[in-house]
C-alpha cells in the first residue's frame, strides 16, 4: 500500500522518545516499512532519518499586540501547530488521492478528523487517549471514509458512545525487548510529570522496604524538584533519561517494575515493555493495566492506594520472570498489533477504489 502516517508535531520520533505516542509512532512506521509498504511519515523536526520523515514545518508565529490583547486568546504554540496541521491536510485534500491509499493518523490534533470529509482517500485515526473535547468535536464533522483505531478495549468503551472503534492493543518488539536475568532494584519508567506518579512509586518502595530506579524525561521540573529530588539517595536513584539500549538493559536487570498512574492510562507501554523484558509488574489497577496484566505477571492495586500497592511489590519481585515474558509474546507482540493494522489499513484502502 501507499500509506501516508500523520505523526505528532510537538515532538520528535526518535530516541530516546518523549513518551509512547512517538515510541508506537515509530514502531509502527518501521514495521510498515518492513513489509514492503510505502510509507510517507509527516513529523517534527529531528525525527529519525531512517523513517523518511517528511517534516512537519511549524511555523514561527508571533501574535500582533491587538490579537494578544484578546482575553480569549490562544498560545502560539497552539497555533503553530494548528497551521502545520491545516497546511498539511489541505495538501492531503488536494493531491493525497494521487499518492496515497490511505493516511493513517497517529497524531492526538483534532484537525485531521475534522478536514477527513475533504479527503478523497480514508483516514484510519487512532485514538490514543480518553475522550477529549477537541477530539469529540472533530468526530462530529468526519467525513464518511474515517475509521477509528482504540489502543485498548477499556479506550474503545471509553469513546464508545461517541464512536465506534477497532480495538487494536499496542505491542512491543520483543526481539529488541529481551528477558533479562532480573536481581536487581525495581524499576520505575516514563515522563516524569503529576500524573504518572513518581512520588507515589518512591513512597511504595520505600513501604516495602525496597531500593527503586527512577529513569525517563524530566517533563515537569517543578514536582521533579520538589516530590522527587529530596528522596534520591544511595537507596532511590534517578538514572536519567536513558536511550532504548540503555532503559532496556536496566529493565532487564530489575527485580520488578512499579507503574502508577493517577489517571485511567488508555493503554501502559511501559507495564508491556517490562513483561517482554520478563520484569514482573506492580500497578495501580487504571485504564487498560487490567487487560495487560494477569496473576501469573504482575499485581493490582486499588488506584492511589501506596500501601496496597507496596505490598503488590514484594509479591511482583518473587514471581516468574518466564511467565512475564510469556504473556508479552502472547499478549504484547509487536507483530500482532501490525498484523492487525495491516489487515485494518488495507480494508479501508479497498474502499478508495469502491468510492
Amino acid at each position: 500500500m501507499r500509506l501516508c502516517i500523520v505523526g505528532p508535531s510537538r515532538f520528535p520520533i526518535s530516541e530516546p522518545f518523549a513518551g509512547g505516542l512517538e515510541a508506537h509512532t515509530h514502531a509502527l512506521v518501521s514495521a510498515l516499512r518492513s513489509r514492503g509498504h510505502d510509507i510517507t511519515l509527516f513529523a517534527a523536526a529531528g525525527s529519525d532519518p531512517d523513517l523518511q520523515v517528511e517534516f512537519l514545518e511549524v511555523p514561527a508565529f508571533e501574535m500582533s499586540a491587538a490579537a494578544r490583547n484578546d482575553v480569549g486568546a490562544l498560545p502560539e504554540q497552539w497555533m503553530a501547530e494548528h497551521h502545520a496541521y491545516l497546511s498539511l491536510m489541505l495538501d492531503l485534500a488536494e493531491h493525497g488521492h494521487h499518492r496515497y491509499d490511505a493516511v493513517l493518523n497517529t497524531s492526538i490534533h483534532h484537525l485531521p478528523v475534522a478536514m477527513s470529509r475533504m479527503l478523497h482517500v480514508p483516514l484510519v485515526t487512532i485514538l490514543h487517549t480518553p475522550p477529549v473535547g477537541w477530539i469529540e468535536s472533530a468526530i462530529r464533522v468526519r467525513g464518511d471514509l474515517t475509521r477509528f483505531i482504540a489502543v485498548s478495549n477499556h479506550t474503545r468503551n471509553a469513546w464508545a458512545p461517541l464512536v465506534e472503534s477497532t480495538a487494536i492493543l499496542n505491542g512491543v518488539d520483543t526481539r529488541k525487548w529481551e528477558q533479562g536475568p532480573g536481581g536487581g532494584a525495581p524499576i520505575w519508567f516514563g515522563r516524569i510529570v503529576p500524573e504518572k506518579g513518581t512520588a507515589l512509586a518512591i513512597r511504595a518502595a520505600k513501604l516495602a522496604g525496597m531500593p527503586l530506579d527512577l529513569a525517563g524525561p524530566v517533563f515537569d521540573r517543578a514536582y521533579f524538584e520538589s516530590e522527587i529530588e529530596p528522596h534520591l539517595d544511595g537507596s532511590i536513584r534517578y538514572l536519567g533519561h536513558l536511550d532504548h539500549v540503555q532503559l532496556r538493559r536496566a529493565v532487564r536487570n530489575a527485580c520488578a517494575a512499579l507503574v502508577t498512574p493517577r489517571w485511567d492510562e488508555p493503554y501502559g507501554l511501559v507495564a508491556a515493555e517490562a513483561l517482554a523484558a520478563g520484569t514482573p509488574v506492580a500497578a495501580f489497577e487504571r485504564g487498560a493495566l487490567p487487560e495487560i496484566l494477569t496473576e501469573d505477571c504482575g499485581r493490582l492495586a486499588p488506584p492511589d492506594d501506596v500501601d496496597a500497592l507496596a505490598s503488590g511489590l514484594r509479591e511482583a519481585a518473587g514471581l516468574d520472570r518466564g511467565a512475564a515474558r510469556r504473556r508479552a509474546e502472547a499478549f504484547c507482540s509487536h507483530d500482532r498489533m501490525v498484523d492487525e493494522y495491516e489487515s485494518l489499513l488495507l480494508a479501508a484502502g479497498s474502499q478508495t477504489v469502491a468510492a
